[in-house]
Formats: C-alpha cells, sequence, structure tokens
C-alpha cells in the first residue's frame, strides 16, 4: 500500500486549505438552514455528496462503513467531557466493539494525549490513516495532524467547520461499529456542524454537580430537540469522592439534582462518576488504557442495547 506523509504541507498550503475550507463552509450557509435526516449517510457514497441539495449530512469517507455515531456533549467545559469520551470508547472497545473518536474539540484537542498517540498520520489512496491505540481504538484529531502538537489553531468557526466536516469524509476509517464525537463545550459552530452533517444516533450529555447544572443541561436538550437528535442520557463526572482509607463517599460539590433535572426532560442519568485520582494521573501520563476498570457500565449499556 502507497502511503503519504499527510503532514508535509507547507504554510502557504495549510493557508490556503483553510481559505478553501472557509468559502465552502459560508457557501453552504448561503444554501439554507434547513436540516434534513437520511436515511443511511454511516456507508461512503462514490460520489461522496449526500443525497439531496437541501441537507447538509455529509457521506462518510468512500471505503469506510460506520454503523453508529453517538456524540459527547457538555454545556459548558470543565466537566471532564474528553475524559468520559475516552472512558467510555475504552469500554466500549473492551466488549468487542470496533471503536473510534473524533475529537472534534479543534482548538483544544485531548484526545490524543490520554492515548499517549502522536503524529503524523500517514494517508494512502482512500484517505488519512487514523491513529490506532493499544486496544485498537482509531482516533482522528487535529493534534496529530500538526508539525507541532503544541501550535495553537487560531481559526475562524467555518474553517474548524470544514475540518470537523473532513474528519468525517475524508478518514479512512474503515468498519466501524460505534463512532463517539467529541464535541467542544457549548452549542456553537462545532456542534451545530456535527449536528448537521454527520448522522448521529444520538448524544450523551456530560455534566458536574453544581447549582447551574440545570440551565446547562436544558440548553443541551433543546440544542438536541432542534436539531431532531436523541438524547441517550446524561453522565454525571466528579459527582464524588471515594475515601482511600474508609471507602467513605464524600460529595465535594454537594448533593446534585441532575436526576431530578433529567426526569425534567424526559431523559436519564445513565452514571454517576467519582473523582479518580488514578484514571487523570493515568491520561495525564498518556496511558488511560491501563486503567483496568471503567465507570460507564450503564452508559455504554444504553449505547449498545
Amino acid at each position: 500500500m502507497n502511503k503519504q506523509n499527510s503532514s508535509a504541507k507547507s504554510d502557504e498550503e495549510l493557508l490556503e486549505e483553510a481559505s478553501r475550507l472557509e468559502a465552502e463552509a459560508l457557501a453552504e450557509q448561503e444554501r439554507g438552514e434547513g436540516y434534513q435526516p437520511k436515511r443511511d449517510l454511516h456507508a461512503g457514497a462514490e460520489d461522496g455528496q449526500a443525497d439531496g441539495p437541501e441537507s447538509f449530512l455529509k457521506p462518510v469517507n468512500a471505503a469506510s462503513h460506520v454503523k453508529h455515531v453517538i456524540g459527547v456533549v457538555s454545556g459548558k467545559g470543565g466537566v471532564g467531557k474528553s475524559m468520559v469520551t475516552s472512558l467510555l470508547g475504552l469500554e466500549l472497545a473492551r466488549r468487542g466493539y470496533r471503536t473510534a473518536i473524533m475529537d472534534a474539540d479543534i482548538t483544544g484537542p485531548s484526545i490524543p494525549k490520554a492515548f499517549g498517540l502522536r503524529g503524523p498520520l500517514m494517508q494512502d489512496q482512500d484517505g488519512i490513516i487514523p491513529a490506532e491505540t493499544a486496544e485498537g481504538i482509531k482516533v482522528i484529531s487535529l493534534n496529530l495532524l500538526l508539525p507541532d502538537e503544541t501550535d495553537p489553531v487560531v481559526w475562524r468557526g467555518p474553517i474548524i467547520s470544514g475540518t470537523v466536516q473532513q474528519f468525517w469524509t475524508e478518514v479512512h476509517w474503515g468498519e466501524i461499529d460505534y463512532m463517539l464525537v467529541d464535541m467542544p463545550p457549548g452549542t456553537g459552530d462545532v456542534a451545530l456542524t456535527v449536528f448537521q452533517s454527520i448522522p448521529l444516533d444520538g448524544i450523551i450529555i456530560v455534566t458536574s454537580p453544581q447549582d447551574l447544572v440545570s440551565m446547562i443541561v436544558t440548553k443541551a436538550v433543546k440544542m438536541a430537540e432542534i436539531m431532531n437528535v436523541k438524547v441517550l442520557g446524561i453522565v454525571e463526572n466528579m459527582s464524588y469522592f471515594v475515601c482511600p482509607d474508609c471507602g467513605a463517599k464524600h460529595y465535594i460539590f454537594g448533593h446534585s439534582t441532575i436526576d431530578s433535572v433529567a426526569a425534567q426532560h424526559g431523559t436519564k442519568v445513565l452514571d454517576h462518576l467519582p473523582l479518580n485520582p488514578e484514571a487523570a494521573g493515568l491520561a495525564d501520563a498518556g496511558k488511560i488504557e491501563s486503567l483496568k476498570e471503567t465507570p460507564l457500565k450503564h452508559t455504554a449499556d444504553e449505547i449498545t442495547r
């Protein structure tokens, strides 16, 4: 198989490509704002176009087939969404599912760090070849395409949105059972792009036990409703701390009202995750796969049932 280094582009080429992506994204915005779900864009299409000009939905890379796509979202930053995405991907892979993670948090990518992945990525005649973790999880992230992973991404919204679309259409994913899309916090450009461009089967909302939880979860639920995407459930991160000496639970941020908030919106809390210094340390060291047990059994059950 002929492979080329996909990071060998000059600064001028990257700037030219960024400008092209911005122009394409702006052109799409001018064509309309409607969202019309399509029956099956999980399988690649030879012509690379969705059915009908009225839809923003894109078919996956022509040489790939992705059975299910799950978005992982949060209404605000700092709730550990990327950690939840990493642990959920690990849980699915350990159950024998062919799993992938699309790091759509373009300006704050952290998935490669958690798994100890580094670029540059390679490409073949079918597209960019995603990185693969020790347990077989396929990962795409802008940090795996940059010459230096510490380089900031100083791009405008349309360029970032176009990059996320390319992660879906130009990456050679192969056969995938479950793809997790780690989205940036909030309800901005990238979230809108993912909802409109990628055929999501549903979303998982990640939150933490704070007084603002009701408003934050409500915003995420309302966006899902507007975009006609199912809310599969809620994961509350940092719910409590387990004392390593006596095993008692300590609710550092106070007792949460997330269960009642979930009920108000017709959904449920799938898992309450404790503060876990071991998991945090392993993610910082790029060794998240060394964690023996993942705390997202119920979330994985809901996704795969």
